[in-house]
C-alpha cells in the first residue's frame, strides 16, 4: 500500500513512500518466519551516491543481522522477496554486504514537474513538526550599541532557521532578549550622561571603561535636545574623590562603579533612571529599525528588567533555594551548578544583594518552558560557548529535560576590506555595523553570505566576492539563473510564441537529455533536503543546495536551446526551466534573500 497524503497535507517524497515499503515487506518478513523484535528499529533510507546502484538505497538488512541472527544479505533477499509493488519503483536489487538498492521509474522522476508547477511557494513544505511549539531566541545583543557585522551572522541564521522549521510544519515563535537589567546598562548610562555634560560646556574626562561610539554623542545631543538643562550637574563634584581612572594609574572597573555611584547619588534616582531609559529605548529602536530593514522579524522583544520588576527571578531562586540547590558563601549566593555538570558554581546573588545576570537568565529559561514551548534553541555568538553548561545546569535543578534546550554558536563573522581586518568592538566604538554592511554589499549579499556556511565555521566575509557581479559570488550565481528563466520567458514573448504549460508537462517525457535528467534529479532533492536541514537545523543545506541547482541550470542554458521548433520539446523544456525558477524563489525565500527577474 503507497502513503497517501491527508487534506491539507503535502504528499509524501519518494523517500518516505520506500521506507512505508520496506516496514511492510519488513511485517511481512517477520510474520512468514514467526520471528519478532524486541526492539522497534527506525528504518532509513538515503539517496545512492552513485546512479549506477540506483537512486536510493537502505542498509536496514545490516542493522536487522544481530536483532534476527542472520546474514544481512540474507535478510535484504528476504526483504526484497516480500517488497509490495509500487508504480513508481522500476527494480529493487540486493548490493555488496546487504544494501537494498531501489530504483524509481522515468515517470516517477518526471513527476516533480507537474507537482512543482501545481504547489507553487508550497513545494518542498511539509508538516513533520506536527505543529511543535519551538522558541528560538537569537542576536540578543547588550542594547549598549548599534549591531555589528557579527551581530549580523546570528541575525541571519537565526532568521533562516526559523523560516526552515516554519517550512517543516513547526510552530516557531522567534524572541529577542533584552539584557535591560544588567552593569553594562549603568555604564551605558554614565557614558551618555558625561557626553551630556561635555556638550553643556562640563570639563570632564570619559571614563576609560566607557562606550566611546559616535552613537553615544547622538542620544546626548537628542537628551539634550529634549531636557535642556535638567540633568546638568557640577563636573568636578561628580568626579571629585574617586579613585583613579586606568589612564591615571588606577582600575578602570573600581573608577566606573564608582562614577556610577556618584551620579546616582547626584542625579537621584528617578533623573538617573530617566537617562538610562533614554538610553536604552534609543539604541533597542535603532535595533528594531536595523533589523527589520534586513528582514528579520521577531514575535516578541522580552525585557530582563520585566522579569526583574515582576518579581520572576526573585521567585526562581527561592525554587533553587527549597531544593537545597543554592547556598550563600561570603555574603553572595551560590547556585550550586557543579552538581549539575558545569564546572564550578556560580554566583546568583552579590553580597551587595544585586542579582546577576545568570540569575536572570535562569528565570528567563524556565519561563520559556513555562510558557508551553517544547523545544528551546538559543543562537549564542561563540564568546558564549562556556554560558551552555549553567543554563542546563539550572534547567536540570528545576527538573526539567535539558535536551529540550539546543544552543547554536555563531562563529562572528570577519570583516575584510581588501587585505584590511576591520575592528568590531563596542567599547572602543571602532567598528562597521551591520547597516554599514547592508548599505555597501546589499541585503540579499549579507544574508546569504552569513549562511552559507554552518555557523560553528569561521567566516571571513569578503567584501569585494559580496558585491561582485560574477559566477564567484554564489548569491549573484543563484540569482542569476532565477533571472535567465525570467530572460527566456520574455524571449519567447518577445517571438510572438505562446507557452502551453499543460502541453509541456504533456510532453515531459521528452527530457531525456543527460542535462535534463540531471535537472530533473536534483528537483527531486528538494523536499528531502528541507526536511534534512530543518531536522538537523542547518540552513546552509539550503545554500548548498541553491548552488548546485543554479550549477545545473546554467550547464542546462549553456549547452541547449529552449525555443525549438519543436513545440512539445519547447514547452517541456518551459515547464521543466520554469519548476527550476519556482525552487530557486522558493529556497531564496528560506533565506530570506530575493529572487530578482532581471540583473
Amino acid at each position: 500500500m503507497v502513503a497517501h497524503s491527508l487534506p491539507g497535507q503535502h504528499p509524501p517524497i519518494m523517500k518516505e513512500q520506500l521506507v512505508e515499503l520496506l516496514e511492510q515487506a519488513l511485517q511481512a518478513l517477520l510474520s512468514a518466519e514467526s520471528a519478532t523484535l524486541t526492539d522497534t528499529l527506525d528504518i532509513h533510507v538515503e539517496r545512492a551516491r552513485d546512479g549506477a546502484h540506483g537512486d536510493y538505497a537502505s542498509n536496514i538488512a545490516m542493522r536487522l543481522a544481530k536483532p534476527l541472527s542472520r546474514p544481512p544479505r540474507d535478510i535484504a533477499q528476504g526483504l526484497i522477496d516480500h517488497m509490495p509493488t509500487h508504480p513508481h519503483v522500476e527494480r529493487v536489487e540486493l548490493a555488496g554486504p546487504g544494501f537494498i538498492n531501489f530504483f524509481v521509474t522515468q515517470d516517477a522522476a518526471n513527476a516533480v514537474v507537474e507537482r512543482i508547477h501545481r504547489e507553487g511557494h508550497e513545494f518542498g513544505r511539509s508538516q513533520i513538526g506536527g505543529g511543535e511549539r519551538v522558541i528560538i531566541e537569537f542576536v540578543s545583543a547588550n542594547p549598549t550599541g548599534p549591531l555589528h557585522v557579527g551581530h549580523g551572522r546570528g541575525a541571519a541564521f537565526g532568521a533562516a532557521l526559523g523560516n526552515l522549521l516554519e517550512a517543516a510544519g513547526y510552530d516557531v515563535h522567534r524572541e529577542y532578549y533584552v539584557n535591560d537589567a544588567g552593569r553594562q546598562m549603568h555604564i551605558l548610562t554614565v557614558s551618555v550622561l558625561v557626553r551630556y555634560l561635555e556638550h553643556r560646556g562640563e570639563n570632564i574626562a570619559f571614563p576609560v571603561n566607557g562606550y566611546r561610539g559616535d552613537y553615544i554623542h547622538d542620544i546626548a545631543r537628542d537628551l539634550e535636545a529634549q531636557a535642556g538643562e535638567r540633568y546638568r550637574i557640577s563636573a568636578a563634584e561628580l568626579i571629585e574623590g574617586l579613585p583613579a581612572d586606568a589612564n591615571a594609574g588606577g582600575d578602570k572597573e573600581v573608577y566606573i562603579d564608582a562614577l556610577i555611584a556618584r551620579a546616582r547619588e547626584q542625579l537621584g534616582e528617578a533623573r538617573y533612571k530617566e537617562i538610562l531609559q533614554a538610553a536604552v529605548a534609543a539604541i533597542i529602536g535603532d535595533i528594531e529599525e536595523d533589523l527589520a530593514a534586513f528582514g528579520v522579524r521577531y514575535d516578541r522583544w522580552f525585557s530582563e528588567r520585566s522579569l526583574v520588576e515582576a518579581g520572576a527571578v526573585d521567585r526562581a531562586l527561592t525554587r533553587l533555594e527549597s531544593t537545597g540547590a543554592i547556598y550563600e558563601q561570603d555574603g553572595a549566593k551560590w547556585f550550586r551548578s557543579s552538581d549539575y555538570g558545569d564546572d564550578k558554581d556560580r554566583v546568583v546573588r552579590r553580597a551587595d544583594g544585586q542579582i546577576t545576570y545568570f540569575a536572570s537568565d535562569i528565570a528567563y529559561h524556565l519561563d520559556k518552558f513555562e510558557r508551553g514551548f517544547s523545544r528551546a534553541i538559543d543562537v549564542f555568538g561563540a564568546d558564549h560557548h562556556g554560558y551552555m553548561a549553567r543554563v542546563r545546569a539550572s534547567l536540570e535543578a528545576f527538573g526539567h529535560d535539558t535536551d529540550r534546550l539546543e544552543f547554536r554558536l555563531v562563529q562572528f563573522a570577519i570583516l575584510y576590506r581588501g587585505h584590511e581586518r576591520l575592528a568590531m568592538s563596542t567599547r572602543s566604538g571602532e567598528f562597521v555595523t551591520l547597516r554599514e554592511l547592508r548599505e555597501e554589499v546589499g541585503n540579499d549579499a549579507a544574508r546569504f553570505f552569513y549562511v552559507m556556511r554552518r555557523p560553528e565555521q569561521h567566516l571571513d566575509f569578503d567584501l569585494e566576492l559580496a558585491k561582485s557581479r560574477s559566477n564567484e559570488n554564489p548569491v549573484y550565481y543563484i540569482q542569476y539563473a532565477h533571472a535567465r528563466v525570467c530572460s527566456v520567458l520574455a524571449q519567447m514573448a518577445e517571438r510572438g510564441l505562446e507557452h502551453d504549460p499543460t502541453r509541456g508537462l504533456a510532453h515531459i517525457d521528452k527530457l531525456t537529455e543527460p542535462h535534463e535528467q540531471a535537472l530533473l534529479q536534483l528537483l527531486n532533492r528538494y523536499p528531502e533536503m528541507i526536511e534534512s536541514a530543518a531536522g538537523n537545523h542547518e540552513p546552509h543545506q539550503i545554500a548548498q543546495y541553491l548552488r548546485e541547482l543554479a550549477a545545473g541550470f546554467h550547464t542546462y542554458y549553456n549547452a541547449h536551446t529552449f525555443l525549438v521548433e519543436d513545440e512539445g520539446l519547447r514547452d517541456a523544456r518551459l515547464a521543466l526551466i520554469t519548476a527550476t525558477r519556482q525552487v530557486i524563489r522558493n529556497g531564496l525565500d528560506l533565506l530570506g534573500v530575493a529572487a530578482p527577474e532581471s540583473m
